[in-house]
C-alpha cells in the first residue's frame, strides 16, 4: 500500500458530486479564452485588481471593478441572472474569491478563474494594456 492508496478513493458517485461542485464554482483560463474568442459572451468577466495592475495588463473584454468596490449600486445595471467570472493576479491572490463572496452576498451567480493573470499568461494568451496617460 502506498501513501496514495492509504486513504481509499471516494466512490464514483461521491467523486462526481465533488468535481461537479468544483466546476459550479470555478472555470479556467482556457475556457474563458475559448468563450471570448468564440463570441460566447454569456458571462461578465471582472478584473478585480487595482487600477495600476489593470492598466499594466488585463484580459481584453474584462470589466475593471476592484473587489472592494463591488456594491449593490454598481451591480444594479446588470440584469438578474448575469453570471460573473472574477479574476485577480493569480493563484497566490485571494481577490477573486473576495469578489465572489461579495457578488454572492448580493445575490449574483459567480465563478472564479483561479489562475488569474498568471494562468492567462502561462497559457500563452495576450493581455491588453491601457494607453499611458499623457
Amino acid at each position: 500500500m502506498s501513501i496514495v492508496t492509504d486513504i481509499p478513493a471516494a466512490s464514483p458517485a461521491h467523486a462526481l458530486a465533488h468535481f461537479e461542485a468544483i466546476m459550479q464554482h470555478e472555470t479556467d483560463c482556457w475556457d474563458v479564452h475559448h468563450a471570448l474568442q468564440g463570441g460566447a459572451r454569456d458571462f461578465v468577466l471582472l478584473d478585480v485588481r487595482g487600477p495600476a495592475q489593470f492598466a499594466a495588463g488585463h484580459i481584453d473584454g474584462a470589466v475593471h471593478l476592484p473587489h472592494g468596490k463591488i456594491v449593490a449600486a454598481k451591480m444594479a445595471d446588470y440584469p438578474a441572472g448575469t453570471l460573473f467570472v472574477t479574476y485577480c493576479a493569480g493563484p497566490h491572490c485571494n481577490g477573486a474569491t473576495r469578489a465572489a463572496i461579495r457578488l454572492a452576498r448580493l445575490g449574483h451567480a459567480v465563478k472564479t478563474m483561479p489562475g488569474g493573470i498568471t494562468g492567462w499568461i502561462d497559457e500563452g494568451f495576450a493581455l491588453k494594456q491601457l494607453p499611458a496617460a499623457a
